[in-house]
């Protein structure tokens, strides 16, 4: 308890100091003509501060404004020669390589894919629920960025509030100093007060207008992309390649009967291929069948 005595007699001088200031500036002769930074700076440390905050509030609306303009996009979230090659791999039933490609991209159609495939052997049912589950947990990462404008838009006009009781308070001041001998320095004051009002509206309403044009364009995009993802994974034969394993630890081997769905297919590989492209097992040259699949390799 005495240290804490002692740390707040330290300390109330510096906060009376702060909160006397603008004040004591309000008695001040304002000049003949002030812009707007003038203007701040007369305001004192808390308006300086206030104006601050509503700089920074503005700054980071306008980032993830840039960051959702760019990310809200099909081709971002679904890129045509991403889908083009996991439909090559899923084809021809290379579901390991789609997951390595899946892991090699950081985009929204690959993590949501990537994390489908390694449930590819527990059946069509837990591949689907896997997808609308990863589709969920991805997309509110990308609806969180947009509730942020949401946020943005509720604490500027706040902000811009604060501004204005602090303004009163100096206008007040100048008031009660000199009453309305000095109409020059009242007006001042509440022309401070009003560019704090006007400055959080300003940053609060096009941050409500983004907020619901990005959170409509993100049901849009993310409900396309889910429906690329489905069209891609709709013609996988789930019976037949049950028990499959994918992903992590994968050792080039496939259930026999998981084998036995592509055995019946032809694989065109060029002359240099030293591994299959259905199960990825090691291969010789001109050998046909796979050894480890059963497939029939068509060398060119």
């Amino acid at each position: 308890m005495p240290k804490l005595k002692s740390t707040l007699q330290r300390l109330l001088p510096i906060l009376l100091l702060v909160l006397v200031s603008p004040l004591a500036m309000a008695n001040d002769k304002p000049p003949e003509e002030m812009n707007i930074i003038q203007t701040i700076l007369h305001g004192g440390p808390l308006i300086v501060m206030i104006w601050l905050c509503i700089l920074g509030t503005s700054m980071v609306m306008i980032t993830f404004i840039i960051q959702l303009f760019m990310t809200l996009r099909l081709e971002a979230l679904a890129p045509k020669a991403l889908l083009d090659s996991l439909t090559s791999s899923i084809q021809s039933g290379n579901f390991q390589e789609a997951w390595e490609i899946c892991k090699a991209n950081k985009v929204y159609s690959a993590q949501v894919l990537r994390g489908s495939l390694e449930r590819l052997g527990r059946g069509k049912d837990a591949v689907e629920n896997s997808l609308i589950e990863l589709s969920m947990r991805e997309g509110q990462i990308i609806k969180t960025k947009i509730s942020y404008i949401s946020v943005i838009g509720v604490i500027a006009p706040m902000i811009g509030l604060l501004g204005t009781v602090i303004g009163m308070m100096g206008a007040f001041a100048v008031l009660g100093s000199s009453g309305v001998a000095d109409p020059r320095g009242l007006a001042l004051r509440i022309g401070e007060v009003l560019m704090a009002t006007a400055s959080g509206l300003f940053i609060a309403i096009p941050a409500f207008i983004f907020y619901y044009y990005f959170r409509n364009l993100a049901t849009i995009v993310l409900v396309a992309s889910d429906d690329k993802l489905r069209h891609l994974m709709e013609d996988v034969p789930y019976d037949e390649i049950q028990g499959i394993h994918v992903g992590e630890g994968y050792d080039g081997s496939v259930p026999q009967h998981a084998a036995s769905a592509y055995s019946g297919l032809s694989q065109k590989v060029t002359a240099d291929a030293v591994a299959c492209p259905v199960c990825s097992g090691e291969i010789s040259s001109g050998q046909t069948p796979c050894p480890h699949c059963g497939t029939v390799i068509d060398w060119s």
